[in-house]
């Protein structure tokens, strides 16, 4: 089964108001847990490639453990996406490589040069059927080489909106309604813009809408990892009732890292703690797997509603 498109996935999600989950990957680990817990649910699936995991892994190695997903679950509908391309250079690379998918984020430049930035991997991604996501609207927070300061952070304006999408044609757009990046999202009570959402969902209908910063910084395994020697005070994210809730108002692809990385290393520290004789990684690699299968699935039954949808 080779890799699929978003164009149908965000179609079909759209239209049944909910919402594909876009995990990112870094190792196989990782890439099993997601790809098991998908093919369990009969959920479609993006797996997604941040420029810090190319930098970690390299390309060769995560495409290649993608395409042995591809083997081990030829029922499921797998996308593989680009997150955060900072340049033209690195979305052509990516589209040559056999990604479905790309991210360009000219988000930190002026509106005109985020266009013709956006319109350029555009031009060349159509002409080899890959689809685009651009984002409009700066999110604030810390992750992999994304670092932007709350001060600098700003909500995307609908009406920019719309002439962003009319005039690059790009296929999906990530916007900033109140989300950010990393573990560290609010200060105070969680919210989104949601009269902003259908704001932009109105005068841009049937177009799909990216939600970046999504993870929900689950409590869990937030108190996991500060029991085994962690020290992550006062991390929040987004809840689930609210990410639910944005689906319904055309968020079609939902960004998941920070849950990920917080299950994985809160069982890592659990089970080096607990087994401190243990230097055996798949003992230890292998809870972590099985941590991020219960994580991906609760995530699909019961925040992204995508279950059932193959």
């Amino acid at each position: 089964m080779p890799l699929v498109s978003t164009k149908e996935m965000f179609k079909k999600a759209y239209e049944g108001k909910y919402a594909i989950g876009a995990f990112n990957v870094n190792n196989m680990e990782i890439i099993q847990g997601i790809v098991e817990a998908a093919k369990e649910a009969k959920a479609p699936l993006i797996l997604q490639v941040s420029s810090g995991a190319r930098s970690y892994a390299s390309s060769v190695y995560l495409t290649k453990l993608v395409e042995a997903a591809l083997l081990d679950a030829p029922e499921l509908d797998i996308a593989l996406h680009l997150d955060h391309g900072d340049s033209f250079e690195l979305c052509k690379q990516c589209i040559d490589d056999g990604f479905t998918s790309v991210m360009i984020d000219g988000s930190h430049l002026p509106f005109e040069d985020n266009i013709a930035l956006t319109k350029q991997v555009v031009e060349y991604a159509h002409s080899k059927g890959v689809t685009v996501e651009a984002e409009l609207g700066r999110l604030a927070g810390v992750e992999d080489d994304i670092n932007v300061s709350a001060e600098d952070a700003t909500y995307t304006d609908p009406e920019q909106a719309l002439e962003f999408v009319n005039r690059t044609g790009c296929d999906s757009l990530a916007i900033a309604i109140g989300t950010s990046h990393g573990a560290y999202k609010f200060k105070g009570e969680p919210k989104l813009d949601i009269p902003r959402l259908q704001r932009i969902q109105k005068l841009l209908p049937g177009f799909p809408i990216v939600l970046h910063g999504a993870s929900s910084v689950i409590p869990e395994y937030v108190d996991m990892n500060n029991e085994y020697g962690g020290d992550i005070p006062g991390a929040r994210g987004v809840t689930e009732e609210l990410i639910r809730e944005a689906s319904q108002y055309g968020v079609c692809k939902v960004n998941i890292d920070s849950d990920l990385r917080l299950a994985m290393t809160g069982v890592i520290r659990r089970e080096l703690s607990n087994n401190p004789g243990n230097f055996d990684p798949r003992k230890y690699l292998g809870a972590a797997r099985s941590a991020i299968k219960e994580l991906v699935t609760h995530k699909i039954y019961h925040v992204l509603g995508n279950n059932d949808k193959l």
